[in-house]
């Protein structure tokens, strides 16, 4: 175990980037960036525990669903912080930060039927996308087109996603009415 006490780069903050963008800009996208990545961590572990939780006559379809989305938000939190890092900055990290920088919220711990879990879903979706697609405005608009571009990617896999659960929640079904009492 190392013995290391030295703080090598504090949280919270951002120094000079090789990426030569300007000190205050960076620290703008990194703020940005850090709000996403706490959002993509808390649509992460609501999506993980509907991925554990769900059941019904659709459960392997929607077990599968879940957990791909699960690990797309994994996915895209891990590309943000990376981009961070990469300004210059300290990827926001450890559950009180997470909850602090995001502009989202957790629906909690209680299990809820699985059209509630989606409807849920939906909602979280939704404001994740809004938040990214404001965060690809503000990256455009101080130059650093990279991080718009990254933010694009993930938007579309946003929109994609919170579209296939839109698909999920139509009433058209396979189940018959009497396995639904």
């Amino acid at each position: 175990m190392s013995t290391q006490k030295t703080i090598r780069r504090e949280a919270g903050t951002v120094e000079e980037n090789a990426l030569r963008l300007d000190q205050e800009k960076a620290e703008q996208v990194v703020e940005a960036l850090n709000v996403d990545l706490a959002a993509s961590y808390v649509l992460y572990h609501q999506l993980r525990k509907h991925h554990w939780n769900v059941e019904g006559a659709e459960f392997n379809d929607l077990h599968e669903f879940l957990g791909e989305k699960a690990e797309e938000a994994e996915a895209a939190a891990d590309e943000l912080a990376e981009r961070a890092q990469a300004l210059g900055g300290v990827p926001v990290s450890g559950p009180a930060n997470l909850e602090e920088h995001a502009p989202v919220e957790f629906e909690g711990e209680d299990v809820y039927d699985i059209r509630t879990s989606l409807e849920n879903d939906r909602e979280l979706y939704g404001d994740v996308i809004e938040s990214v697609r404001e965060h690809v405005g503000l990256a455009e608009d101080l130059g650093d087109y990279a991080t718009s571009e990254l933010l694009r990617e993930i938007l579309e896999d946003l929109e994609d996603a919170a579209h296939e659960v839109d698909h999920y929640l139509e009433d058209d079904t396979l189940v018959l009415e009497s396995a639904t009492k």
